[in-house]
């Protein structure tokens, strides 16, 4: 089983709605994640707007390719890089630990993460 960033068995994030690089409910990872979907975040949104304002509209559902649309609160698998902008912006929605890849320390501190932690 995959490990979290916390070094034990990586958790589901969400079910509802359905994330994943492989739509599993995991952050899971693999070599065609290109994109690198490691980072189980709580959305807001602040962090909405500016993931549409840089180019990728996360609200918008798209039922086409099977998306449902996020709204604040939803749980999604966000990539690693698009999460560190966020951060780098003050904008970063906030993390589950327990539910985000261990992949994701090859790109953002654990720090960075804990101090964005969802709590509990």
């Amino acid at each position: 089983m995959a490990k979290n960033v916390l070094g034990t068995d990586l958790q589901d994030c969400s079910h509802d709605p359905l994330t994943g690089f492989y739509r599993d409910g995991c952050c899971n990872t693999g070599a065609d994640d290109t994109g690198l979907h490691l980072v189980c975040s709580e959305m807001t949104e602040e962090f909405l707007a500016f993931s549409r304002h840089v180019g990728n509209d996360l609200s918008t559902p798209h039922p086409e390719w099977g998306f449902p649309g996020l709204k604040p609160g939803n749980r999604w698998c966000l990539c690693a890089l698009r999460w560190k902008e966020a951060f780098e912006a003050g904008v970063a929605p906030r993390v589950v630990l327990e539910s985000t890849h261990i992949s994701t320390l090859e790109f953002i501190d654990l720090e960075d993460l804990q101090q964005n932690a969802v709590e509990g």
